[in-house]
């Protein structure tokens, strides 16, 4: 079950999220999932304000990352001074004492043949949607001719983690709240009731005819 936050918890979460706290380290620090932090968030400063405090959170973390890394280059150059300094200094010692070795013996180490997977681990997987107990009653937005709002996985940031194969997958969204919907629907679209959720399963494999593979939820990423 998702984690519920108190007014004073949640006034706290806000605070540390514009003060430029990531996701990552607001779901450590509540205990809870990325998704409920984003949700959260998402809910009580609207999606436009969300993606922009979040967009200006990366780019400051980029740029003392740069700055981090310009101090440890300097230091790496002022280290490799001194060790010249005393390298040169011990020269003429080595040199004598080179003299007293007849011989060196090196022994070549082979190259590892294997193969190291690089692919950063999943936080989670989707979820089946055999396996989903879907709310009585969800929200979907959609245009004016009832046409789905079809989006590409990446366009969720609380889902960017994944990999650019799951990014790449179409999605339909759908929302528990009704108040969420009509925040993030526009002029050009409306809010519509689904009184029926067993309706998505039943049309699972028209949805993935046309490409749809996932439905993105508050709680989960389903699988069709």
């Amino acid at each position: 079950m998702a984690k519920r936050f108190t007014p004073e918890l949640l006034l706290e979460l806000l605070k540390s999220f514009k003060s430029g706290s990531t996701i990552d380290e607001l779901s450590t620090k509540y205990k809870c999932t990325k998704l409920t932090i984003s949700r959260n968030l998402k809910k009580n400063i609207g999606e436009k304000k969300y993606k922009e405090i979040l967009l200006s959170t990366k780019s400051l973390s980029l740029k003392t990352s740069n700055k981090s890394k310009k101090i440890n280059e300097t230091h790496s150059i002022n280290q490799s001074r001194t060790i010249d300094e005393k390298s040169n200094a011990s020269n003429e010692k080595d040199l004598k004492n080179k003299e007293s070795f007849s011989s060196i013996t090196f022994m070549e180490i082979p190259p590892m043949d294997f193969q190291i997977e690089a692919l950063p681990q999943k936080d989670l997987t989707s979820v089946p949607i055999s396996d989903v107990e879907f709310p009585k009653i969800v929200y979907m937005i959609v245009d004016k001719k009832i046409e789905l709002e079809i989006k590409l996985l990446r366009e969720f940031p609380e889902w960017e983690f994944l990999s650019q194969n799951e990014l790449n997958r179409k999605t339909i969204e759908i929302h528990n709240d009704l108040q969420t919907a009509k925040r993030l629907c526009s002029k050009e679209q409306k809010v519509i009731k689904v009184p029926n959720t067993n309706v998505f399963r039943i049309v699972a494999p028209i949805l993935l005819s046309r490409g749809i593979t996932r439905i993105v939820s508050s709680d989960n990423l389903i699988a069709l």
